[in-house]
């Protein structure tokens, strides 16, 4: 269960879950058989207008997340409230299983922290390469999954990543628009291929060396490795990422690192801007 605060006037709850979360027939009809809305405990016609700050409390059953929990939670935890929390996930951790015996992922560990703190659920919003660290967003709630996995989708969480690439990039900013798909000729690659998926990738060159440059992107898509392709495809790949051209450095890794999240909370009617402090340049 939770609380939401009213925060425009004659706002119904109808129009709170239609128009404002937009959640589908289905979950509506679900909140409304479960006589799921209340008012200090007591039950309100769903079509009356509220006042500015009347808090309604929304109760409903949460089902449990199938992810195994670590002993403990080892990972750091960025931001956290009622609804989601955000996750500095390191390198070289996958977001999530891949099968049964797959239990150290970050997504085991956020497990730990909600089973420690009394909850049952955990869904990653979006997810992070094994070789990319930083910001993960985790829905602590189906509500906030279905909003904010809707969210990605419109493009209305903003995601920054920074990366150190190869040689300096002509200009100092522009967009990557050119869809990804399979290569056809290895089992991990991405390729820019004109029947792929539509992808966009914005960049800024935020700091120049001699043979490097810095760069900070922003995703308004999420495909697999698209930063990394999109790189490469301007001919400049991640320095050290091996599999999309890079010289081999080394450390032998590449480094890549989501390092904001900014986002208007839907329960919360704020905005909400998270950085990586931990792994920060």
């Amino acid at each position: 269960m939770f609380n939401y605060t009213i925060a425009q006037q004659g706002l119904t709850v109808d129009e709170l879950l239609r128009d404002q979360w937009r959640l589908g027939k289905k979950t509506v009809h679900e909140l409304r058989m479960a006589k799921a809305i209340s008012v200090g405990g007591e039950l309100i016609q769903w079509k009356t207008p509220l006042d500015v700050g009347t808090v309604i409390e929304v109760a409903f059953e949460t089902p449990a997340s199938n992810y195994k929990p670590t002993a403990e939670c080892m990972i750091d935890i960025m931001y956290e409230d009622d609804h989601c929390l955000i996750i500095s996930k390191p390198k070289g951790m996958s977001t999530h299983p891949n099968d049964d015996r797959d239990t150290h992922t970050a997504m085991n560990h956020v497990m730990a922290h909600i089973q420690a703190n009394g909850g049952v659920y955990a869904e990653h919003v979006h997810r992070l390469d094994k070789g990319t660290e930083g910001l993960l967003l985790v829905a602590k709630h189906p509500l906030a999954k279905s909003i904010m996995d809707r969210m990605i989708e419109e493009k209305s969480i903003i995601r920054t990543y920074q990366a150190e690439v190869q040689g300096n990039i002509r200009g100092e900013s522009g967009t990557i628009s050119e869809n990804i798909g399979k290569d056809r000729h290895h089992p991990n690659r991405r390729v820019v291929s004109y029947s792929g998926q539509h992808a966009v990738t914005h960049y800024e060159v935020i700091q120049r060396y001699k043979s490097t440059c810095v760069v900070n992107l922003v995703l308004e898509t999420g495909r697999t490795h698209q930063i990394r392709v999109h790189l490469e495809y301007l001919g400049h790949p991640i320095v050290g990422d091996t599999l999309y051209g890079a010289r081999e450095t080394k450390e032998g890794t590449y480094s890549l690192h989501a390092i904001q999240l900014e986002f208007d909370h839907p329960f919360l009617n704020e905005r909400i801007t998270v950085k990586d402090e931990l792994h920060s340049n």
